[in-house]
Parts: C-alpha cells; sequence; structure tokens
C-alpha cells in the first residue's frame, strides 16, 4: 500500500482535473469503477468533491479473487468508502479457467469480460460509470491493438463514453497522463493499493508499460500526444466508415440478422468488409480478424448454389442460405433428452420458451405432453382429417434454414406410438392447441426468445 492521508484543509484539487469530472452527462447514479488502486482512488475522490453534495455518489469494487492480497484490497476500498461516506457495492466474480495463458490476451482478457458483465449486471437505465482509464491507458491500448493487427476501430483507442447496457460509461481522465495523477494524489496525501500483478511482464500490456513504451517515450517525447492524435483520427475514420456501412446496410436490404448476397456482391470488397464488421459488431460481438477477407467473401458469396459455406468466428458464425447471408449467434446445446411441459408451468428449451394457458373448461384430461427435437422421419398432419407429410420436406418449402431446424422444439400430445406432433416452433401449432383450444382445453404458447 502506498501511504498518505486524506486531503488536508489547504488542498484545493486543481480546476483542470475538477473540469472533466464535473461536466458529465445527466444521470441518476454516477457510480466510480473502483479497484483501490492510484488512478480509481484519485477518481473516487474527485467524484465526491464535485458530486458529493448531490448524493448520488456510489462506487463499484469488482474482486477478482486472482491475487494474495484480493481481500486486503476490497477492505480497503471498504474502509475508503466509510471515510468518504460513499455506498460501496462489492461484486466477486469468478474467472474463467481456460483464461489463464498469459499470451493473447488470456487470463487478462478473461478478468476485463468479467468485470464488465458485472458492471452491465449492476448498472440501471439513467446511471452512469465513471472509470479511471488515463493518457498512458490509451497510449497503451492504442500500441498493443496496433500489434495485434486492429483496424482503424481498434486503433481509435478507448472511447471517451460508451453505452453499457441501459448506462453510460465515461472516463473523464483521459486527457491526463500518470504521472500527473500521481504528482495530485501525492499533494492531496491520498493512499492506494498497488496491484502486483502490473509488474508481471509475462502480461502482454504489462510488458508493453515496462518494457516497450520507457525508450519509445524517451526517444519520442509527447509520445502520449502523438499515439492520442493517431486515436482521434481514427475514430474519424470508423465514424465515416459506420455511416457508409448504415446507409448501404439500408440500401441493400439487410434485416438484423439477414444480409442479402446479391447486394453484397454489388460492393467492392474494401466495403463489403466494412459492411460486415458494422454488421457484426451492431448485433454486440467482436468484429472477425480474418487474414485473408476475399477468400471468406468468395466462399460465402459465390459458392455453388447446393453449398451451405460457413465462417466461424468468436460467438457467432456467417452462414449462407437461399440467397441471404446469415449471423447465426453460437448456441448451448439443446436437453438430448424429451422434456414434459406441464400446465401453469414454463419450459426453457434452448432459446425457446414454452407454456400451457388455460383457455376454456377442459372436456377430457390433457394428454402427455412432450418437447423433442428432430431425431429424423418426423410426420405433420396440418388437419385433423388430412394427410400426413414429412416435416424435413415441409421445413425446406418454408425455406427454414437448416441450423434452425435442428433447434426447433416439436411438440407431441400422447404417448408412444400414439403420440402426434402438435406444433412445429412457432411455425405451427394444431387447431386443437390454439386459438380457443376447444379440443384440448389447453393453449399451447411457443415464443422464441430475442437476442
Amino acid at each position: 500500500m502506498t501511504p498518505g492521508a486524506e486531503p488536508g484543509s489547504g488542498f484545493r484539487w486543481p480546476e483542470a482535473l475538477c473540469a472533466p469530472v464535473r461536466e458529465l452527462p445527466d444521470h441518476a447514479r454516477l457510480w466510480v469503477a473502483l479497484s483501490g488502486g492510484l488512478d480509481s482512488t484519485l477518481l473516487l475522490h474527485l467524484a465526491v468533491h464535485c458530486h458529493g453534495r448531490t448524493g448520488t455518489v456510489r462506487a463499484v469494487h469488482i474482486n477478482h479473487q486472482l491475487q494474495p492480497n484480493a481481500s486486503d484490497t476490497e477492505s480497503f476500498c471498504r474502509d475508503l468508502c466509510d471515510r468518504l461516506g460513499v455506498p460501496l457495492v462489492v461484486e466477486r466474480v469468478t474467472v474463467a479457467a481456460e483464461g489463464n495463458s498469459a499470451g493473447g490476451g488470456g487470463i487478462e482478457e478473461a478478468a476485463r469480460k468479467a468485470r464488465y458483465s458485472a458492471f452491465e449486471a449492476l448498472m440501471q437505465r439513467g446511471d452512469l460509470l465513471l472509470m479511471a482509464h488515463h493518457g498512458d491507458d490509451q497510449a497503451e491500448t492504442v500500441l498493443f491493438r496496433m500489434l495485434r493487427g486492429s483496424g482503424v476501430a481498434g486503433l481509435a483507442g478507448m472511447p471517451a463514453s460508451r453505452a453499457l447496457g441501459p448506462a453510460i460509461l465515461a472516463r473523464p481522465l483521459l486527457g491526463f497522463e500518470r504521472a500527473e495523477l500521481e504528482h495530485w494524489a501525492r499533494s492531496a496525501g491520498l493512499t492506494w493499493v498497488d496491484d502486483p500483478s502490473n509488474t508481471d511482464q509475462r502480461f502482454d500490456r504489462n510488458f508493453l508499460r515496462h518494457t516497450v513504451l520507457p525508450p519509445l517515450r524517451e526517444r519520442w517525447p509527447g509520445l502520449n500526444r502523438r499515439l492520442r492524435h493517431t486515436a482521434e483520427s481514427c475514430a474519424e475514420s470508423e465514424a465515416l466508415n459506420r455511416k457508409l456501412a448504415a446507409m448501404q446496410w439500408q440500401a441493400v436490404g439487410g434485416d438484423r440478422d439477414r444480409l442479402p448476397v446479391d447486394g453484397l456482391k454489388t460492393l467492392p470488397l474494401a466495403e463489403q468488409k466494412n459492411l460486415i464488421r458494422w454488421w457484426v459488431r451492431e448485433r454486440g460481438f467482436h468484429a472477425p480478424i480474418i487474414a485473408d477477407w476475399q477468400q471468406v467473401m468468395q466462399d460465402l458469396l459465390f459458392a455453388g448454389e447446393d453449398r451451405e459455406p460457413e465462417f466461424r468466428s468468436d460467438g457467432f458464425s456467417l452462414r449462407r442460405f437461399q440467397g441471404d447471408l446469415y449471423l447465426v449467434p453460437d448456441r448451448p446445446p439443446l436437453p438430448e433428452v424429451p422434456l414434459a411441459l406441464e400446465p401453469g408451468h414454463g419450459l426453457n428449451f434452448g432459446e425457446w420458451l414454452l407454456r400451457l394457458e388455460p383457455a376454456v373448461t377442459p372436456e377430457r384430461p390433457l394428454p402427455p405432453i412432450r418437447i423433442f427435437t428432430r431425431q429424423g422421419g418426423e410426420r405433420v398432419r396440418f388437419r385433423p382429417d388430412g394427410p400426413s407429410r414429412s416435416l424435413k420436406k415441409w421445413l425446406q418449402e418454408v425455406a427454414v434454414p437448416p441450423w434452425e431446424r435442428a433447434r426447433l422444439p416439436l411438440v407431441f400430445a400422447g404417448s408412444g406410438e400414439a403420440a402426434e406432433l402438435i406444433a412445429v416452433g412457432d411455425l405451427w401449432c394444431s387447431e386443437q392447441y390454439s386459438g380457443g383450444a376447444h379440443a384440448a382445453g389447453w393453449r399451447l404458447v411457443v415464443e422464441r426468445e430475442c437476442d
């Protein structure tokens, strides 16, 4: 722990430091992400100084449970907030084991994802979360992303503000260097906790911070300013790219998870790449990093009509079907055994929600209702007195993509060989279990949850 004391009566926070903290977007509640380190401790003091009278300042500490001093750091944050009269929420998160490799992000990236997931779960509409990233952090981010081969979106660095679930995330200290913040923190007599992992150069960012950036700054004074200008230029270019992509999305007829192939073919490769990246990010995923875009687009757009080309990325895939390119989120596996659906109890089945609602007074007992996925050979009878049809052929006729067919919940009434298919996802439901449902007395409701 770096020793110090609370700001004395003779200390005054400089206006240059207060201004960006005072001039924040409108908000109902103001949160400070408090790690216990120098930067976030300073930011909490500034928030209390500038907004403490409104009573809206709160703090949130994420305990990743990774460092030997994690409990001590949490206790420090509790004591600090008690002294300042700031309500504190502590969230303990578990970092995924697969993130434990040091290279390529590894545990750093896993911890970041866990941290931001916790933030997003906590925030409500009208909340504003402050994070203490500064100019040195921005320089590291730009350089790190450049070494990873990021495009202009990545080289734009960390934005000063962005959406965070229903709330807004803001970084009011991006215009300051860490040395400036440390000078003011020491002048104010602040105390903070040093994270021992910050000196571990197995982690990429620490290697940049301690080994790469110091000689660069010695050779090129004002390096942070230069990299900030690069980030600002890239941010401007990215804004133009997004505007172009949004216009082309409308022009070619994009529809949420579907993009017409014919329209995409009319664009040059650079604009195809830009539109795909924009689409992926709009759907909440990271833009794919592709070494050979020309080959990927050739496969997706020009493979034979009898082919079903697919490109897999982090959390989603791009797939083509009947003239459209689809963005398909990854889904957890569905149950391998049939599930029973009971009256009055909703049932989650992957991305589906099924329930039985009373429609009229039952004229006969409700037969057992079971939920399956396709096994092959199923037949469907659309009218009680009509012929049965192959479910496989019908799904092909109504143009259900192959990956969707495998995840459709098939609802059967009855048991054994007498079981009858009464619903196919939200595509069709027997008249006995829809509308008035006079024959069964129960209405079957099948809904697909939106992503």
